[in-house]
């Protein structure tokens, strides 16, 4: 398996091991658009691969912080509570860069910028950028490419 992240169609692909496209979803991107250093809140481009995959057996819908699960579960009502909050939901895919010196060590690594594919609320747009530097997704995407992939699943990050 192998993904592919496309920042101008603001997409994700997943390829088999032969090159075949098997599905394609609609993602959020960065708000400030792209850019490898910490504290941009920018999406690093380039060649990562699955560090972790976080969050399996949890419900639809947890509410992670720093990678674990704060026993809420997202509503409307809650998000209404917290209207500031970067919503982290139902699963992660932790990204490490390959690169390094443009996306791996220093001020430009992408896993210690806690750089993640993982779940949003229903109601947050998909097909533009949006989110602090990580690839939001639905819900139900998110779960099923969760199913689909392992930890060590490359993944580029094309602008």
């Amino acid at each position: 398996m192998k993904i592919t992240i496309h920042i101008p169609s603001q997409t994700l692909r997943l390829f088999d091991d032969k090159g075949l496209l098997l599905r394609s979803y609609g993602v959020s991107t960065g708000a400030k658009g792209v850019g490898e250093e910490s504290g941009s809140y920018c999406t690093p481009r380039g060649k990562h691969v699955i560090r972790a995959k976080i969050g399996a057996g949890q419900a639809v819908d947890t509410v992670f912080v720093r990678r674990r699960p704060t026993g809420e579960i997202y509503t409307p009502e809650l998000g209404a509570t917290h209207p500031d909050r970067d919503w982290i939901l139902t699963r992660i895919l932790w990204l490490s860069g390959l690169e390094r010196g443009y996306n791996r060590g220093g001020s430009c690594d992408t896993m210690r910028r806690y750089i993640y594919i993982h779940g949003t609320p229903d109601g947050v747009g998909m097909g533009k950028p949006g989110s602090h530097g990580c690839i939001r997704m639905r819900n139900a995407d998110l779960l099923e490419l969760f199913e689909r992939v392992d930890a060590g699943t490359q993944v580029d990050i094309v602008a």
